[in-house]
């Protein structure tokens, strides 16, 4: 299999020269004086493998993601451990400066092997740059295991347009599990509205969430900057920490795909539960656009939904909310086809569906809805709801005997709740026997 290469930087003139003499599959095709040429070079189709020899500190996760898209594998030349951290941290490849030229065409067959999935170093890959048994006394990188996914789980509250009421789920649902005693991030990840600030009432215009991304896609986040970044917020019962959004609508591009996966890494690495209030469309905005490798403003959302272990979709109950969350059910299933949704029906009440709302509502889900279970139900709570977001607070602060902060506290706190159908009717007059 022949191999062509393109390589930037100012390395030791025989590095070329010695591939070529090997006689091998791997075949310097062009020797560029700049990254933006060498990604020009990539993006043309004219290589399947970079050699980054100088000016490895410009690469960023965004960068080796357009790559990788081509199926362009990447190895960085660097004698500096902290260098060759960072750089496998974002997926790139890497080896001493002195590398011997039989070991280097080893090193990217392998690489390139890695990215298509072909191979027996595919085979015996176990992380973003697994250097393989020949070139062990060459390795630059430290061991993988600071950067190994932590034990967190993500739970993502996503809805379809029209304001179901994803974002006061959300944050309610950090603070009860807060309450319960377990570490927990909250993330706006909404790309178009992006509000859990304002909901919790914090004068943060940092933009949590973009300056994380930032240092991701740097290949800089570690676990004391994300906690650093993350804003702590108290409640009477506990405390959790947030990353603010995006503070105006046109910074979407700050939250890139490849960048944010990393965020969500990292943040199951200093939380038990992380919570993504996601935005509300799953377009492919990609085929929208000329350049396919341009940013896309939903991938966020969608890149939040495919990494959840656990995904609320929450939807108005009335009858404008049930089919926009009928279609955007639809849309999900196409869009994220491993996703599951715990479906959710938010703003229950008699006058928007008529006398026993959640019967009415599960007897026309029944026959007509998805295939998606409705398994939960939230009352409809206007005077709570309101004095929250009037204080700036939670449920579990201002209305603690709310309907629906008890119903909130039941999805995600019960035990047995995955055991039994959820009413927050009946809960509600169990509550009131029992006083």
């Amino acid at each position: 299999m022949s191999i062509p290469v393109v390589t930037v930087g100012q390395s030791r003139e025989d590095l070329v020269g010695g591939l070529e003499r090997l006689h091998g599959p791997v075949t310097v095709v062009r020797r560029c004086a700049e990254l933006p040429e060498l990604l020009a070079a990539c993006q043309s189709g004219l290589a399947r493998a970079a050699v980054v020899a100088d000016g490895s500190e410009g690469l960023t996760s965004s960068l080796v993601d357009r790559l990788s898209a081509v199926g362009v594998a990447i190895i960085a030349l660097t004698d500096n451990a902290d260098e060759a951290a960072r750089l496998r941290s974002i997926g790139v490849a890497s080896a001493l400066t002195g590398v011997e030229s039989a070991a280097l065409s080893d090193r990217i067959a392998e690489a390139v092997a890695q990215l298509t999935g072909t191979g027996p170093g595919a085979a015996r890959r176990s992380g973003p740059a697994d250097p393989g048994a020949a070139l062990k006394p060459l390795q630059a990188e430290p061991p993988a295991g600071p950067d190994e996914p932590g034990p967190g789980r993500i739970i993502a509250v996503w809805g379809p347009a029209g304001a179901p009421g994803r974002t006061t789920v959300a944050a309610n649902i950090a603070g009860e599990l807060a309450a319960e005693g377990k570490a927990v991030l909250l993330v706006d990840a909404d790309s178009y509205g992006a509000s859990i600030a304002a909901v919790l009432g914090l004068l943060d215009e940092s933009a949590g969430l973009a300056q994380a991304c930032r240092l991701a896609d740097q290949g800089l986040l570690d676990r004391e900057a994300l906690e650093k970044i993350a804003a702590p917020v108290a409640t009477q019962a506990g405390t959790f920490r947030v990353l603010t959004g995006i503070t105006r609508a046109d910074r979407w591009t700050e939250l890139r795909a490849s960048a944010l996966a990393l965020v969500l890494e990292r943040s199951r690495q200093i939380a038990e539960v992380v919570v993504v209030d996601a935005g509300f469309c799953l377009e492919a905005d990609e085929e929208l656009s000329f350049d396919t490798l341009a940013p896309r403003r939903n991938a966020a959302t969608l890149r939040s939904l495919e990494l959840a272990d656990t995904l609320y979709a929450v939807g108005a109950a009335d009858p404008v909310g049930v089919p926009r969350l009928v279609r955007g059910l639809a849309e999900l299933e196409a869009a994220v086809p491993q996703a599951s949704p715990i479906v959710v029906m938010n703003r229950v009440r008699a006058s928007s569906v008529g006398r026993g709302p959640e019967r009415q509502l599960r007897e026309a889900w029944e026959r007509f809805g998805p295939a998606s279970e409705l398994r939960a139900f939230l009352p409809y709570d206007m005077a709570a709801a309101d004095a929250a977001l009037l204080g700036g607070s939670l449920l579990l602060e201002v209305a603690p005997e709310s309907s629906l902060r008890h119903a909130i506290r039941d999805l995600v706190c019960a035990s047995d709740q995955r055991n039994r159908k959820s009413s927050v009717f009946s809960s509600t007059a169990r509550r009131r026997a029992k006083d």
